[in-house]
This record gives C-alpha cells, sequence and structure tokens, in this order.
C-alpha cells in the first residue's frame, strides 16, 4: 500500500456524534487495509464543550496526533469549532463544516458574539470549504439524529484514500446504534452524492 498518510481532525460539540464518527472512519480505514491511530479529548462533552478526535490513516502510522498546521481534512460539527480549531488545518486543506450554530455560554449570557463570516476566515490559506445542511440530509434519511453519518458520508467521497463501498457500509452497521444501521447508511449516502 502506498497511499499517503491522510490527518483528519473532527470538532464539534458535545452530543453531536463526534466519537461514533471517528469510529466510523477509523472501522472502515481498518477494514479497507489502513494503519489509524486515534486520539480523542472530549473532557466537557456532555455539557456541551468542545469535542476533538484526531485520526491519522496511512500504510503505516506512528502517532495518533495530528500536529498544528497539518491536517489535510476537518470535519467540524458546528461553525464556531471549525473555527476555532482552524490553526490546525494545512493551508490548501479540505474543510468540511456542518451549517449549524451552536452559541457558546458566554454568547448565551450576552459576553461575547458570535462570531460573522466564518465560511470566509476558513477559506485562507486557499482551504477549500463546503458547508453542508447534514441535519437535512438526515432528516431526508429519516432520522435527524443521524446529522454526524450524512457528514461523514460527504467528508467519505473528499478523503482521496481508495476505501470501497462495502467497507463504509460495513463500518456504518459496525458503529450505528442497534437498530439504526439502515438509516444511518442511507443518511451516510446522501451525503457521499452531495456535491456542493
Amino acid at each position: 500500500m502506498s497511499e499517503p498518510t491522510r490527518n483528519v481532525l473532527i470538532v464539534g460539540v458535545g452530543g453531536q456524534g463526534i466519537l461514533l464518527a471517528s469510529r466510523l472512519l477509523a472501522s472502515a480505514a481498518i477494514g479497507a487495509g489502513f494503519d489509524v491511530k486515534i486520539s480523542e479529548v472530549h473532557g466537557m462533552a456532555q455539557r456541551g464543550g468542545s469535542v476533538v478526535t484526531h485520526v491519522r490513516l496511512g500504510a503505516r502510522v506512528h502517532s495518533p496526533l495530528v500536529e498544528m498546521g497539518t491536517a489535510d481534512l476537518m470535519v467540524a460539527f458546528e461553525r464556531l469549532e471549525a473555527l476555532r480549531w482552524l490553526p490546525y488545518a494545512r493551508p490548501g486543506a479540505t474543510v468540511i463544516v456542518n451549517d449549524v450554530e451552536i452559541p457558546p455560554l458566554p454568547v448565551i449570557l450576552g459576553a461575547e458574539r458570535y462570531p460573522m463570516d466564518i465560511t470566509g476566515k476558513l477559506a485562507t490559506g486557499g482551504r477549500s470549504v463546503a458547508v453542508v445542511d447534514a441535519e437535512a440530509m438526515a432528516r431526508a434519511a429519516g432520522n435527524a439524529r443521524c446529522a454526524n453519518t450524512a457528514i461523514m458520508g460527504v467528508f467519505a467521497r473528499r478523503l482521496g484514500l481508495e476505501i470501497a463501498e462495502e467497507r463504509w457500509r460495513a463500518a456504518v452497521s459496525d458503529v450505528a446504534p442497534r437498530g439504526t444501521a439502515d438509516v444511518n447508511w442511507k443518511a451516510f449516502s446522501l451525503g457521499y452524492t452531495y456535491t456542493s
């Protein structure tokens, strides 16, 4: 296998399914024969705090951490989290952002304002930015809670590594909560066929 190592950052807010998304990617990549390393940071995840997962995959991967300025792809489940973690994305990286805003506590309390023109800021450094409505895709699939698998479908199309459809489908079945594999696969498929 001569595929280059891919550095991926998956970010969002606690409760959005970031950890399931990272496990979906890892399962599909391992099934396709890649070496995968993951590091998760989710200290305040249950209280709506920031959650980030580092995923590195390739022929041989030695460290699970994506260094600042080296992420090839970033998947953000919320706009502000994309901006918060942007320093990790290299110039020219692909940034996929769920078109949702979850105001943090300082914004709710009126001490801060939610940033404007986040998409423009994300596109600096020649980065390719895709803003997607993952919730709409999930609702179209039949379950609004499948937004995480929908956005991972968008991501899978842009990963640039050879992972066959059956590997993604098996990974969705492996990580989806019991009884939700079919609707999650439908959401993933809608994301995969999404064009911006």
